[in-house]
C-alpha cells in the first residue's frame, strides 16, 4: 500500500512540474503537433486527465466518465490545469483509504475500446494507471525539449530526493 501511495504523491509532485513548464507555453506551442500519440501538449495532457477519470471511474463508480480516450475534457488550459489538480486529489483521497483486502480484490470494467468483460485485482491496474501517466508525461516532456524549453527533472528519484523523503 505504502508503494500505491507514494506513487499517487510522485504523480501529483510530477504533474505540477508539468503543467508549471506547459503554462510557459504559448497557444500555438501548446497545442503545436509535438508528434505524440495524441498530437500536441494540450491533446497529450488532456488525455492524461481523461485516463485517469475512466480508471478513477473503474474504481470508485463515481465522477467524470469519458467514453472516448481522446476526449479533451477542457477548452482552455488554465481549465485543463484546475483539473489536473483535483483529479491529483482525488487519486490521492482514494489511495490514501484503500485497505489491503480491496488491493487484492477484483473489478471487473468494460474498456471503451472494445466489448470484453475484464477481470483484473485492483492493485495491478492502479500501477497501470500510475504508469500510464508517467508515460504520456514523458511524451509531454519530449515535446518541450523539441521547442527548446529546459529539460524537466521529473524522474520518481528527484521526487524521493526532495518531497518525497518519507519513502526512502
Amino acid at each position: 500500500m505504502e508503494h500505491l501511495k507514494m506513487m499517487a504523491a510522485y504523480n501529483r509532485w510530477a504533474n505540477s512540474l508539468v503543467y508549471d513548464a506547459a503554462a510557459t507555453l504559448s497557444e500555438d506551442e501548446l497545442h503545436r503537433d509535438t508528434g505524440a500519440f495524441f498530437g500536441s501538449i494540450f491533446g497529450t495532457l488532456s488525455h492524461i486527465l481523461t485516463a485517469d477519470r475512466v480508471w478513477l471511474y473503474r474504481f470508485i463508480g463515481a465522477g467524470p466518465r469519458p467514453s472516448t480516450l481522446d476526449e479533451r475534457p477542457c477548452t482552455g488550459f488554465a481549465e485543463l490545469r484546475e483539473a489536473r489538480v483535483e483529479e491529483d486529489g482525488r487519486i490521492i483521497a482514494y489511495v490514501d483509504n484503500l485497505t489491503p483486502a480491496q488491493l487484492e480484490g477484483p473489478i471487473s470494467y468494460t474498456p471503451l475500446t472494445s466489448s470484453e468483460l475484464v477481470q483484473q485485482r485492483l492493485s495491478p491496474a492502479l500501477s497501470h494507471m500510475f504508469n500510464h501517466q508517467t508515460h504520456h508525461r514523458g511524451q509531454v516532456h519530449a515535446g518541450l525539449t523539441g521547442m527548446g524549453k529546459p529539460s524537466l527533472a521529473i524522474d520518481l528519484i528527484y521526487f524521493l530526493r526532495s518531497e518525497g523523503r518519507a519513502w526512502l
